[in-house]
């Protein structure tokens, strides 16, 4: 089994490098003439089926390439250990190990590879705007639902391109003579156009999915996101109401209170997953973060991190798992439970599920001073648990509550942790004791390849 895991991990590192040599090799997205792909193609836009088809490659690309991918490469793993959630237990170059020991340095792959393969997938998402809008022959409701899609893709993908890099280019073309020179927005502007992005999307995506295993973003996918967008970006009222928007659609979201069950792809708690690549396979978050035998060959959760749970919680027995080995003794995340194919795919990769929205209400509420909505929607998460209502009697003890039960429920999944710490301002308290954490270290650095190719990227974020 260990030699099993041992072949995983390194095909894993060699995909990411693959992938990575192939994108740099022509360029910079952002400074990139239009890549000859189908996209290209107008007939592509002139058919239901292959339209369609244009855009389920897009999330396919975001499931193994992108910043939301489950891979060692992907942010869940890589935010996971640069804050206080993972271990790395990986050494040299392209593993989890300068996230770890936070020395990221401009010419990092990683971070090459996710920055190209972000901007590569906005420019997929605009192609597919364009060509749909463009289109004589797509009906309607085609028409409404694959741009919807689209503007919810490149909002999403800017979103956490954003709360990585700091200032960067949104992007809402594909005119490649613009690109090449794009600049670097304002953080302000980028939240503008996600906003904006995301009304046109709830405007235009249906009510119902258009496939009933929820791989297609529908209406409350896009009001999901903006939640959390509303609450980044301070407009607590918002966030409140879009929240509840998503919460109230009983008809499709049913609380599921198993957390055995919570990360099944049939769950009724999730709003949008992305599915395996193939018919029997399950999440490459099973396979990057379930091992059998220690010590772990690419990571583990902190010892801290899994001390921080209340007795009695029912999130460390059924989403952690211990492993001992000769004396050692290390956890695992165990939300997802498959780490190889079955028969048929049992767990796809969740990526908007109800209990962050109720977080997202709850503290949308708490700074709103609504104490009793606040608690009552922490409390849902907390009884779900196996825990008593929360004893926070101050808004600021039960943002504090808040905080830490994000951290129990959200842990390990797409960087919560990380950027609730950087919401909170909390960074540099919990992180500082990290060996090279310094307090610029909230922002990545931009990929230097990126900007030599494009000079109006500059200025490097301070610290790199």
């Amino acid at each position: 089994m260990k030699n099993q895991i041992r072949i995983r991990n390194y095909s894993i590192k060699l995909l990411a490098l693959s992938s990575f040599l192939f994108i740099v090799s022509c360029d910079d997205f952002v400074a990139v003439d239009r890549p000859n792909s189908q996209l290209t193609t107008d007939a592509v836009f002139e058919n239901a089926t292959t339209a369609t088809a244009a855009m389920v490659d897009v999330y396919a690309q975001m499931r193994e390439n992108g910043l939301l991918t489950g891979k060692s490469f992907g942010i869940s793993c890589l935010l996971g250990t640069y804050a206080d959630e993972l271990v790395s237990y990986e050494n040299g170059a392209y593993t989890t190990a300068d996230f770890y020991n936070n020395s990221l340095l401009a010419s990092d792959a990683f971070v090459s590879l996710l920055w190209n393969s972000s901007y590569n997938q906005i420019y997929a998402a605009n192609a597919i705007f364009e060509g749909v809008g463009n289109s004589a022959s797509l009906a309607p409701s085609d028409k409404n639902q694959l741009q919807g899609e689209a503007l919810f893709a490149r909002a999403i993908t800017h979103f956490y391109l954003v709360n990585l890099f700091g200032d960067v280019p949104y992007v809402s073309t594909t005119d490649y003579v613009y690109n090449r020179t794009v600049p670097r927005m304002a953080i302000e502007v980028v939240y503008k156009n996600i906003i904006s992005d995301l009304e046109t999307a709830i405007t235009l995506l249906p009510s119902d999915y258009s496939k009933a295993d929820r791989t297609r973003p529908n209406k409350a996918t896009a009001q999901a996101l903006l939640a959390r967008v509303y609450l980044y970006h301070g407009d607590f009222a918002e966030a409140a109401n879009m929240a509840s928007a998503v919460l109230n659609d009983t008809s499709l979201y049913i609380w599921d209170g198993n957390l055995d069950s919570v990360f099944l792809k049939e769950s009724t708690s999730t709003i949008w997953q992305l599915a395996s690549g193939s018919e029997g396979a399950n999440t490459d978050e099973g396979s990057a973060f379930i091992f059998f035998s220690g010590p772990p060959e690419l990571v583990a959760l902190s010892d801290n991190f899994v001390s921080q749970f209340e007795t009695n919680d029912l999130r460390k027995s059924h989403w952690i798992k211990t492993v001992t080995e000769g004396g050692g003794l290390w956890y695992h995340p165990y939300k997802y439970k498959q780490d190889i194919a079955s028969g048929s795919s049992l767990e796809y990769s969740i990526i908007f599920r109800l209990a962050e929205q109720y977080l997202i209400r709850s503290e949308a509420r708490a700074r709103q001073g609504d104490m009793i909505g606040a608690k009552e929607d922490l409390n849902k998460i907390r009884h779900t648990a196996g825990l008593p209502n929360t004893d926070a009697t101050t808004q600021t003890t039960l943002l504090e509550a808040i905080l830490q039960e994000r951290k129990v429920e959200l842990f390990t999944e797409y960087g919560h942790r990380f950027f609730d710490l950087k919401r909170f301002g909390k960074l540099d308290a919990v992180l500082g004791t990290k060996p090279g954490w310094n307090a610029t270290d909230q922002l990545w650095p931009l990929p230097q390849s990126e900007l030599l190719v494009n000079p109006f990227l500059k200025p490097q974020n301070t610290g790199y």
